[in-house]
């Protein structure tokens, strides 16, 4: 058995301060000992695959991170690792426990996930060892996934039995009370009015997303592609998978570079699938993160079917969810004023009514998802 500040520490030398993760009872005594150090930094999100994409993000913007979540979470996970970290080639740890072991008696729900476990990471091609037990296997162990990580720029797992690291209590409230922030909600709803296309929505979020100062992350299916044709920057990364997502991989990204603007384009789709989202973007986000929702009511790209936004209010579940600010409504004004907005102490949301449909001819991008990130990286200068 190890204690929590044996690893924790031992990865703090190889430069891993942000974690993120769902907690499960393996894990409380490192999950206590992070959020208990003001110099390391924890966000607990609402399931697992959106804490894997806030990793990604924080490791986009320069942050080694540690994911953390019980193995029954892995089936949350599995389109953010396959579609998003395999895909752009993005590097964290997983800490997945072993719930289910098999010859380890456990509750009869991780039965099948205990036997699987193990097969699961091979299939998603992520390189796993156990967890380590005993202080002086700790060192030899990171330098291992280090040394993938840093080659591969691909995750790197460890499968955590029960009872392998001592007890540590929890001293404090990991989340910041946002109770008494001061909540807007303006309404842009134009009577009769005809509805903006994507197109003309996307151009005029790149007129206030400059390239010196602003990160702009589109969501997956035709607004990424609507993007790329409108104008190639490299600033911008196009999702091309891991559908709902965007939201906390910009979180993740937010996080770590608070100098910079970061832009999250998402759909009403994307933001259905992941609404869990945005409680953890308005406890955790500061203001320098915009998250605009256009919503046209359909899957677009597979064919239009209907989402169920025509009865969702977005704009109250982002104030219900702490943003400070939030726009809602059919004119095209909602952006340009979301971009002006001045003296809020958390993010803000937009919620654009746009009509269904994409541009003809509509191309894909020509550069690879892993070019696209590595060009950004060397924008904003970080690197893994």
């Amino acid at each position: 058995m190890i204690n929590a500040n044996e690893f924790v520490e031992a990865a703090r030398e190889l430069g891993f301060s942000r974690y993120t993760g769902v907690p499960c009872s393996f894990l409380t005594p490192f999950i206590n000992y992070v959020i208990n150090d003001d110099t390391l930094e924890y966000v607990s999100s609402a399931n697992e695959g959106d804490a894997l994409a806030t990793a990604a993000g924080a490791a986009i913007g320069g942050q080694r991170s540690i994911v953390m979540m019980q193995n029954s979470g892995l089936g949350n996970a599995v389109s953010p690792i396959t579609s998003l970290s395999y895909v752009f080639r993005i590097p964290f740890l997983i800490i997945t426990t072993h719930r289910g072991q098999p010859g380890v008696k456990d509750e009869p729900q991780h039965e099948l996930m205990g036997q699987i476990t193990k097969e699961l990471f091979d299939i998603m091609r992520i390189p796993w060892e156990i967890f380590p037990k005993e202080a002086n296997e700790i060192g030899p162990a990171l330098q291992r996934a280090d040394k993938y990580m840093k080659k591969e720029q691909r995750p790197y797992a460890f499968i955590m039995e029960k009872g392998t690291v001592a007890a540590e209590e929890l001293k404090k409230n990991p989340v910041k009370d946002i109770t008494k922030r001061k909540i807007e909600v303006r309404n842009y709803q134009k009577t009769n009015a005809e509805l903006i296309d994507r197109n003309t929505a996307l151009r005029q979020i790149i007129e206030h997303t400059p390239e010196k100062d602003t990160l702009l992350i589109a969501t997956t299916g035709f607004t990424g592609r609507e993007l790329f044709a409108i104008d190639d920057r490299k600033n911008q990364i196009y999702m091309v998978g891991s559908m709902g997502c965007a939201s906390s991989l910009g979180l993740g990204v937010s996080l770590a570079r608070p100098d910079l603007k970061v832009v999250i384009i998402d759909g009403d789709g994307a933001g259905l699938m992941r609404m869990g989202n945005f409680a953890t973007i308005g406890s955790y986000a500061s203001n320098n993160l915009v998250h605009i929702l256009l919503d046209n009511e359909v899957h677009d790209s597979t064919g239009a079917q209907a989402t169920v936004a025509a009865n969702i209010d977005f704009a109250k579940i982002a104030e219900a969810s702490g943003y400070s600010v939030s726009l809602t409504g059919n004119d095209i004004q909602l952006i340009e004023d979301l971009f002006s907005l001045e003296g809020h102490d958390g993010p803000v949301f937009g919620h654009l009514k746009i009509r269904p449909g994409t541009i003809e001819n509509l191309p894909r991008p020509d550069v690879t998802p892993n070019q696209v990130l590595t060009r950004l990286m060397q924008h904003i200068k970080t690197s893994f």
